[in-house]
């Protein structure tokens, strides 16, 4: 399987993740896939897959979009946006934006799904106590007056 062609199955099974297709991950990833992002680091399958399965117990309606895809020999970068509802909140819509850094290896399998995106500014800063000391501490530490 080509890269592209692994990379393209790859963002289908994001753009369709449910609870219910979680199990797809065993076909798409080696088994001791490492995935990280700004609050988990975790290898293999079964870690991977249960990362993604409290996603569903922690927010309502998630939905990924990839949005645009560079490929540099076999890593690609994926860049995308997060749609969901907060659980049990009145709270709207929210998004989140970043990008993944996926590697492949010569049979099409991901060994490594790393997400890049701003926890601080996305999350933390919409906490409301949190997100004033969150916004106080990026004040001093800015080089802007």
């Amino acid at each position: 399987m080509t890269v592209r062609a692994a990379l393209d199955t790859y963002v289908a099974f994001f753009e369709g993740l449910s609870l219910e297709s979680l199990s797809g991950l065993d076909t798409l990833c080696a088994q001791d896939v490492r995935f990280r992002d700004p609050f988990n680091d975790v290898r293999g399958v079964a870690a991977f897959r249960a990362v993604l399965a409290k996603m569903f117990e922690d927010v309502d309606e998630p939905r990924f979009e990839v949005t645009d895809r560079a490929v540099s020999g076999r890593t690609a970068y994926l860049r995308w946006t997060f749609a969901y509802r907060v659980s049990g909140s009145r709270q709207g819509a929210r998004r989140i934006e970043g990008v993944s850094e996926v590697h492949l290896n010569a049979d099409g399998k991901v060994t490594a799904h790393i997400d890049h995106w701003d926890a601080g500014a996305q999350i933390y800063e919409q906490v409301p106590v949190l997100g004033s000391l969150v916004r106080m501490v990026k004040r001093r530490l800015s080089a802007a007056p």
